[in-house]
């Protein structure tokens, strides 16, 4: 009678691990897809470095496989099929060494990583920002939300395709009359648009200072500041995953245990 209990209750916890897999599953899946359909700033990473490209398919493939460990878990538990529950202890022990793997590969390439979304964002500024509607529309919610201006600076600006109409021509860095010593920051780039001040502000002449009216640190020191603030969100959710993983290898071992004696004492 203990045993039967102690046999369902593993059972049900089993199933619970693996709709939170699923789910998480469609979370990884939907956002990738989102990724790859919706054009965004991040997408722009992958035009120009083909390993962003291949990491969103390894994420997706991932996300894929979750949600197979999580039909194989679930059904293997209600089924109380052995078969079922060694390919899902098969595939869950795949998914989790893999996960270490790269949680280590992140944090050796944090330094990198940073520089990527660096050159990317810089890129985008100088050549897609004012071209392309998905992009733009990126930047100023990363600029009007973060309080920031370009990558870098707002002088990230001069010589952008959206601040002059030839950016082939070099911009002078003397301070003359010269209308190339002249660049143009976006509204989002503003601390209150739609007004005055903001208009004026906005075209700024090459090596002077930035009016107050104009946000005057980059966005890539503001996105990681923001990372950091949640680094340990982050970390929790993703022990909090870890912990279920172990959990669910635990307890799908032993119902296969479990099931192998109630064949033997059927027999």
């Amino acid at each position: 009678m203990v045993l039967s209990g102690c046999y369902g209750s593993v059972k049900y916890a089993l199933i619970f691990i693996n709709l939170i897999f699923g789910i998480v599953g469609l979370a990884v899946v939907g956002l990738i897809m989102w990724l790859f359909c919706g054009q965004t700033f991040l997408m722009s990473l992958s035009h120009e470095q083909h390993h962003f490209t291949a990491g969103l398919f390894i994420l997706l493939a991932a996300g894929h496989l979750m949600l197979i460990v999580s039909f194989l878990g679930c059904w293997g538990a209600i089924r109380g099929s052995q078969c079922m529950l060694v390919c899902f202890f098969s595939c869950l022990l795949v998914v989790f060494v893999a996960q270490i793997a790269a949680g280590a590969r992140i944090c050796t390439s944090s330094g990198s990583l940073k520089d990527l979304v660096k050159s990317s964002m810089i890129i985008t500024v100088k050549n897609k920002y004012g071209v392309e509607d998905s992009y733009t529309q990126t930047v100023d919610s990363f600029q009007s939300e973060l309080g920031c201006c370009g990558a870098t600076g707002p002088s990230d600006w001069a010589g952008s395709k959206y601040s002059t109409k030839d950016p082939s021509l070099p911009v002078s860095l003397t301070v003359s009359g010269d209308p190339n010593n002249v660049y143009t920051v976006p509204e989002s780039c503003c601390r209150t648009k739609d007004s005055l001040a903001c208009t004026a502000a906005r075209e700024i002449r090459v090596a002077s200072d930035v009016n107050g009216a104009i946000y005057n640190e980059g966005c890539i020191d503001k996105l990681i500041d923001v990372l950091s603030s949640q680094k340990n969100v982050i970390i929790g959710i993703v022990a909090a995953i870890g912990i279920l993983e172990l959990l669910g290898l635990i307890f799908s071992l032993v119902l296969c245990c479990a099931i192998g004696s109630s064949d033997r004492y059927k027999a």
